[in-house]
């Protein structure tokens, strides 16, 4: 067998099968970020992400965007939690005759985003390989009461997002900002039921919500906010790499959130029991099986 007909997510799945961790590991494989013991307070949060040349960029990208990126995905992920990001490591992967040009646009871009955060790049490592590739990993913390995991949703919770999905072709993937800000006013003024990052297309990563809480769920498509760059809406919801919130709430901790009438949330569905499946309910009023393709490694 080989690992494309095995694909991305049956090769994590094989790998998590083999895994034993011990009380230390709170939350391990399966969700934005592990979850580690810390102290009596708060959780360490504890993430990684890998961006290769062709696949995550290109070379004729902006290599200031391509350095943000690769901090960008992974502060995005601690938002997914709720968390602070904190410390990161950095190793460099490239061909012998790159650039030290490229180089130095590429850890100014990903430099200046940390120090906007507040992240101290604490080491890495360098080494020579066929392309470019960039591997971060990133540690937080989140206080213990504030934690949000994928696997928390509720029957009857509403499920809401933090900006329009779509537009990644269109540059969106290397300039978007991470929604840290928006995910501390969350957790630290709601009660949030479960939360993810968005990286697989709208429409992968609330099955991948709703499978950790072993619920189903309906959204409504004249609700779902669109990028102004895109038309095709099943186009939107499975390109991938929007690096927006999804999350879903009590209605009355939803009443509560639309009651502040801030721009950025917007309510585009509801968890409903797992024998229900997932839907959408399209424009014509039509309840319709809500397709799950979004980008995928293999």
């Amino acid at each position: 067998m080989q690992v494309s007909e095995l694909g991305e997510f049956g090769l994590i799945k094989r790998f998590r099968k083999s895994i034993k961790t011990d009380a230390s590991v709170i939350k391990g494989s399966g969700d934005d970020c592990a979850v580690l013991a810390f102290d009596k307070d708060n959780y360490q949060l504890f993430t990684c992400d890998m961006i290769v040349e062709g696949v995550d960029f290109t070379l004729k990208d902006d290599a200031s965007l391509i350095g943000r990126k690769a901090l960008a995905i992974s502060l995005s992920d601690i938002a997914g939690c709720g968390g602070i990001p904190r410390h990161c490591v950095v190793s460099l992967g490239m061909p012998k005759d790159t650039r030290v040009s490229f180089i130095d646009k590429l850890f100014g871009g990903l430099s200046r985003l940390a120090k906007e955060y507040k992240v101290n790049i604490v080491g890495g490592d360098i080494s020579r390989a066929p392309r470019i590739v960039v591997d971060l990993s990133l540690l937080g913390l989140v206080e213990k009461k504030c934690l949000v995991l994928r696997n928390g949703a509720r029957v009857n919770d509403l499920i809401f997002v933090t900006g329009a999905i779509g537009g990644a072709s269109f540059g969106k993937h290397l300039s978007f900002t991470p929604r840290l800000k928006e995910a501390r006013f969350l957790v630290e003024n709601f009660k949030i039921n479960s939360m993810i990052d968005i990286s697989d297309g709208l429409a992968q990563d609330l099955r991948h919500l709703l499978e950790e809480s072993r619920l189903g769920g309906i959204i409504f498509e004249g609700l779902v906010p669109l990028s102004a760059r895109v038309s095709d809406f099943k186009t939107a919801v499975s390109e991938g790499e929007d690096f927006e919130l999804l999350f879903t709430l009590s209605r009355s901790e939803a009443a509560r959130l639309m009651g502040k009438r801030i721009k950025n949330f917007f309510p585009i569905g509801q968890v409903r029991d797992k024998k229900f499946g997932v839907k959408l309910l399209d424009r014509n009023n039509k309840e319709v099986d809500f397709f799950s393709n979004g980008f995928r490694h293999f």
